[in-house]
């Protein structure tokens, strides 16, 4: 396994980040087997796990909690905060009083006395950002939580909660001139179809030491080949998921959507390229993602153990530079597919 530092910070963590929101009700509902993949990812040298306090309502943190007790100190656990709960209209975003009553919830089903990477799940758009800042940073002056970072969704899904480059750096000014704690890393998707970081946030990361914490590196199994032309989804696959996380996720598997065909060819041209480097389509996506200077770490989201598998393989992989201008052709740096 590889090692980088998150940013500018201190904290050390693996390049393969263990992702946890299918672990629980939203995939895996057999706790036991969702232990059993934790552990062995720490037998494996993975010491990042990413979860969030809404991630199944919650069971996803209690199975990384049960799953790290005797070994928290291998861990660095980062878990979220923002999005809406069962509460009603108190229940959910960044104010003081939301942050301070679900941290208090994550380290409860985390059963742990603190959490690495605390983050905010969106950008909440009703609350100022000093409030949030100055809360964030009382947790960590109280020793509950050890970094701050934050997590966006994509531009065109989502762009009243989207935190993009210049909140980033609005973000710096304001824990400057606040003398508050500074958010040292930010989670966005990115992916050979979903390429819109590079435009601002990636430059703004490296111009301004934030770790990066990309998620979707196989976009929810388009690049893990799940998805090929002329052939029906897999009956287990997010396109054929009933779940409440199935029905939310359900546009991004429309193959019916104007853009489907578009993506099945890219998807046929990427596998051929993955079959000339001799490696499964997943494990070559994923080392693409990890080529970029910008990525500090790929989240691996993971059902199973075979999942796992894949991504520990991930950071073995070498992408030939004539395949990267390949998909670049595919793909324009900056663009979606």
């Amino acid at each position: 396994m590889e090692y980088a530092r998150l940013g500018d910070s201190g904290l050390k963590v693996s390049r393969i980040c263990l992702g946890t929101m299918t672990l629980g009700r939203w995939g895996n509902t057999d706790h036991d087997d969702c232990i059993r993949i934790i552990r062995r990812a720490l037998d494996e040298g993975i010491t990042f796990i990413d979860t969030a306090n809404r991630y199944g309502m919650g069971e996803s943190e209690e199975i990384v909690g049960k799953a790290l007790e005797g070994r928290r100190e291998e861990a660095v656990i980062a878990t979220k905060v923002f999005m809406p709960g069962p509460g009603g209209v108190l229940d959910r975003g960044t104010s003081r009083r939301h942050v301070f009553l679900q941290v208090e919830e994550s380290l409860r089903r985390l059963r742990t006395d603190w959490i690495d990477l605390y983050q905010i799940h969106r950008n909440d758009k009703d609350t100022p950002l000093e409030e949030t800042l100055g809360a964030l940073t009382d947790l960590v002056r109280q020793g509950k939580v050890r970094y701050l970072g934050v997590s966006t969704g994509t531009l065109v899904e989502s762009r009243a909660m989207y935190f993009g480059g210049w909140q980033m750096v609005e973000s710096l000014w304001i824990s400057e001139r606040r003398r508050l704690e500074r958010f040292v890393s930010t989670q966005p998707p990115y992916s050979i179809l979903t390429r819109e970081a590079e435009r601002e946030i990636f430059p703004v990361c490296q111009a301004h030491g934030f770790g990066s914490m990309v998620w979707s590196p196989l976009e929810g199994g388009w690049l893990a080949g799940r998805y090929r032309k002329g052939v029906p989804p897999p009956a287990d696959s997010r396109a054929r998921n009933e779940s409440e996380f199935g029905a939310f996720v359900a546009s991004r598997f429309d193959m019916s959507a104007p853009w489907a065909p578009r993506r099945l060819e890219i998807v046929e041209e990427l596998a051929r390229l993955a079959d000339q480097v001799g490696v499964p389509l997943a494990r070559y996506a994923t080392a693409w993602v990890l080529r970029n200077p910008a990525v500090t770490a790929a989240i691996s989201g993971v059902r199973e153990m075979r999942h796992l598998e894949e991504a520990l393989r991930a950071t073995d992989v070498r992408i030939p530079e004539e395949h990267a201008d390949a998909i670049d052709r595919l793909v324009p740096p900056g663009s979606n597919a």
